[in-house]
């Protein structure tokens, strides 16, 4: 599962030829969620502060992301996507 960004100590991941809805993993200590891309539903449990910075990167890469899904689901490498700084 390739790693498409790393900010704070949270990984955000894509799989490839994954499920839809369009969707990315992150991971933070030893927490780990499934955001959807195109609406913010999350699965899973992170602390809060950790989750409010995986919603505001999704926030600001939200067509970045529908990009990199795109790549992962036709087996593609999604590229990077800028970190929350």
């Amino acid at each position: 599962m390739p790693t498409i960004s790393e900010f704070f100590g949270i990984r955000i991941a894509m799989r490839f030829l994954d499920h839809n809805p369009p969707h990315f993993h992150a991971f933070y200590q030893n927490y780990k969620i499934l955001v959807e891309i195109d609406n913010g539903i999350v699965q899973g449990e992170m602390s809060e502060r950790a989750l409010r910075l995986v919603l505001e990167w999704l926030s600001l890469h939200r067509e970045d992301l529908k990009a990199a899904w795109e790549k992962a689901s036709n087996g593609v490498e999604p590229g990077k996507i800028e970190p929350l700084k």
